[in-house]
């Protein structure tokens, strides 16, 4: 599946995703509470490499900062929108 096809699912069918990828669906309908509301007490390194977009999106250097680390992933220099689909691209490969 690529981005295009993912961005079309709707709210039922995106159900059936995991989480961080959920989140992400989320914030491509620019609803940014529910994308952070998802994964906001998730741990793995997915929901944490989304977790830090999230923040950096909202401009919270700090926080987004401590979610690269917990993702194992270095902080991203990306514009918002390539990281978005940078994120994006790379879990729709895992499922």
């Amino acid at each position: 599946m690529n981005i295009e096809e993912f961005r079309r699912q709707n709210s039922e069918q995106i159900k059936s995703y995991p989480l961080a990828l959920q989140a992400l669906w989320y914030d491509y309908q620019d609803d940014w509470h529910k994308s952070h509301k998802l994964i906001d007490t998730q741990s793995d390194r997915d929901c944490a490499w989304v977790h830090a977009y999230l923040h950096r999106q909202e401009g919270d250097l700090w926080n987004a900062r401590y979610w690269y680390r917990r993702s194992g992933r270095a902080e991203s220099k990306l514009s918002l929108s390539q990281e978005r689909e940078q994120i994006t691209q790379a879990l729709l490969e895992k499922i």
